[in-house]
């Protein structure tokens, strides 16, 4: 386990002012951008937090504990459950709970169901963050983890996928252990509704969905598909780590960001881009949002609009698989003749230089969307206006018109998308006030206080139950 820093070290540290904090910012900022595949991109989430805040004395937790609507789990012991530790969604937000859990004192133990034989650098990265926090990281299989789960005060299981994990590892004590678990689902697609992984959804505790949209699915679908019900069902929606909210709110880390991404990408200060921050697939809509920024163009030309000059950067590449569906998009834009005006970036989890860099963001997520897609808070606290699908999450974050504009999922978004990105590039205005108006949903209904507060009010209502249940 790491040790926390030492106290000659944090005492040198003591006098230093806000230039020395945004100092170290940037460069924090910097090296995650200059990183390759983004382990950094991570580190970058918790970089600016003591690692002494997580295990600190009793003085401190029991002061931590008294500010946090988390406060009453202090001393609880939570057992965490992913379907692997990666750099995806799912993971890195159920981290997050670890350690706001750990902040205020609960004991946190994390299992990773599908762990790799070999450690790689990523999983050894996010490894030892967690342990830098005071949680506790066991094998998946064995007594001790069916030890871990008899004895814990809650149980959370994180995707559709960690149901699998139940049967092979609790074996007759299934029953004992499913009324005080909590399965947090963040998965909209078909294919993740199989019997195999959720056949014990309807005997747990409760089910934490981040959007309504989402919920609405799951119950349809479970009952129509799979003749099961849901568990009683919380909507929680994400919030804005303050690590974001910070950099989002500094107006010297974000000039200095801008020029950088800006400089990196070989564009100009004044030239307007429209990104796309998600994995590159499909599913995500580049393809679709290629075409649109097209057409756009084309539009531009035909009407003679008087705009600036445009580009399309898309962040969520794969420089080394290079997929088809990858190799389709690059050559798209080579036959179009786009290629001056089209900036493919390596996926990384540091968004907020590129946050800082761009005018616009496209979520252009397809089918039934994203589930939430916590990349259109992040863009609208830096007071970006957003082009989004009228699918999934989405469309309880955005407001229509007044924080950004919806198009349809599918081919025939295509063309309402192309339009509205000639509307806010003819439109500097619409940006300014769209991006400000997103910037005030997020701070009234979006930040990391707020996602606590709704999580702690869940996390209430299933300890009680499991409570009530112990004393039947």
């Amino acid at each position: 386990m790491a040790k926390a820093p030492s106290s000659s070290g944090t005492a040198a540290a003591g006098g230093r002012g806000p230039a020395h904090h945004r100092t170290r910012l940037l460069l924090v900022l910097l090296v995650a951008v200059a990183a390759s595949a983004s382990t950094a991109g991570f580190l970058l989430r918790g970089a600016l937090r003591d690692p002494c805040d997580a295990h600190g004395d009793s003085a401190s937790l029991t002061a931590a504990a008294e500010g946090s609507p988390l406060g009453f789990m202090r001393s609880k012991l939570v057992l965490l459950v992913s379907h692997e530790l990666s750099l995806s969604g799912g993971p890195l937000l159920l981290m997050e709970l670890a350690f706001l859990l750990r902040h205020v004192g609960s004991q946190v133990v994390w299992i990773t169901n599908q762990r790799s034989e070999e450690t790689n650098d990523v999983t050894y990265s996010l490894e030892h963050k967690m342990l830098n926090h005071g949680v506790q990281v066991l094998p998946a299989r064995g007594q001790e983890a069916a030890d871990t789960a008899r004895k814990a005060d809650l149980v959370i299981l994180n995707t559709a996928v960690a149901g699998k994990w139940l049967d092979p590892v609790l074996k007759d004590h299934v029953p004992e252990v499913l009324p005080k678990i909590l399965w947090w689902i963040h998965e909209m697609r078909g294919h993740y509704f199989k019997l195999e992984y959720v056949k014990h959804l309807p005997f747990v505790a409760g089910a934490m969905i981040d959007s309504h949209t989402t919920a609405e699915y799951w119950k349809s679908r479970t009952s129509d598909r799979l003749k099961i019900q849901m568990p009683q069902t919380y909507v929680v929606h994400l919030g804005n780590s303050k690590e974001l909210m910070e950099v989002a709110e500094d107006n010297v880390a974000r000039r200095v960001l801008r020029e950088h991404i800006r400089e990196s990408l070989g564009v100009r200060s004044e030239d307007l881009l429209f990104a796309i921050i998600n994995s590159v697939s499909r599913g995500k809509g580049q393809d679709l949002f290629l075409q649109a920024f097209y057409q756009s163009l084309q539009l531009i030309q035909q009407k003679k609009l008087k705009v600036p000059t445009m580009h399309a950067v898309v962040v969520g590449s794969d420089m080394n698989a290079q997929t088809k569906f990858e190799t389709q998009l690059r050559d798209f834009v080579v036959k179009n003749g786009i290629h001056d005006r089209v900036h493919f970036v390596n996926k990384t989890l540091a968004v907020a230089p590129y946050l800082a860099a761009i005018d616009v963001l496209v979520q252009n997520s397809q089918a039934r969307g994203e589930c939430f897609g916590r990349i259109t808070i992040e863009a609208m606290a830096f007071k970006l206006p957003v082009l989004g699908t009228a699918a999934g999450g989405t469309t309880e974050i955005v407001l229509d018109g007044s924080t950004g504009l919806l198009h349809p999922a599918g081919k025939e978004g295509v063309a309402p998308l192309a339009k509205n990105i000639v509307r806010l590039a003819s439109h500097a205005e619409q940006r300014v006030s769209m991006g400000k108006k997103g910037y005030d949903r997020v701070k009234e209904r979006f930040m990391e206080h707020h996602m606590a507060e709704r999580i702690a009010a869940v996390l209430k209502d299933v300890l009680k139950k499991s409570r009530e249940h112990t004393r039947s």
